[in-house]
């Protein structure tokens, strides 16, 4: 059995925004943390997978191609269905537990300068 791991304490040592750290595995998905602060992540999607965001702290402005914006607050869960195009920014520091499939491109098929590779997001 692998050891238990606290979310919190984990997120204490995430110094980056917009870089997400996987935390775990469980079967074909990773289980990751990120940080985000700012507007720096680009519109995009990911053309062949959901991905699922949870709030663990503070806010998130969640935007979808063509439909109203939505504010996320801590607690709230939300899956983004494969192809839409999405993006999140944050006024205030908010960290988000991720639910990806292994296959799953940071920031889909857009490249820019806050896209991880798998390899950067491992802890």
């Amino acid at each position: 059995m692998d050891k238990k791991l606290n979310l919190f304490n984990i997120l204490d040592k995430i110094e980056d925004y917009f870089s997400p750290k996987i935390i775990g595995e469980v079967n074909d998905v990773y289980i990751k943390l990120a940080k985000i602060n700012g507007d720096k992540i680009p519109w995009h999607n990911h053309e062949n997978e959901d991905e699922m965001f949870y709030i663990l702290d503070g806010s998130l402005l969640f935007e979808i191609e063509n439909e109203p914006s939505f504010m996320m607050n801590t607690g709230d869960m939300f899956i983004v269905k494969k192809g839409i195009n999405h993006r999140v920014t944050s006024t205030e520091e908010c960290s988000v537990l991720l639910i990806e499939n292994k296959l799953t491109k940071h920031t889909g098929s857009v490249k820019s300068e806050i896209t991880k590779s798998i390899a950067q997001q491992k802890l």
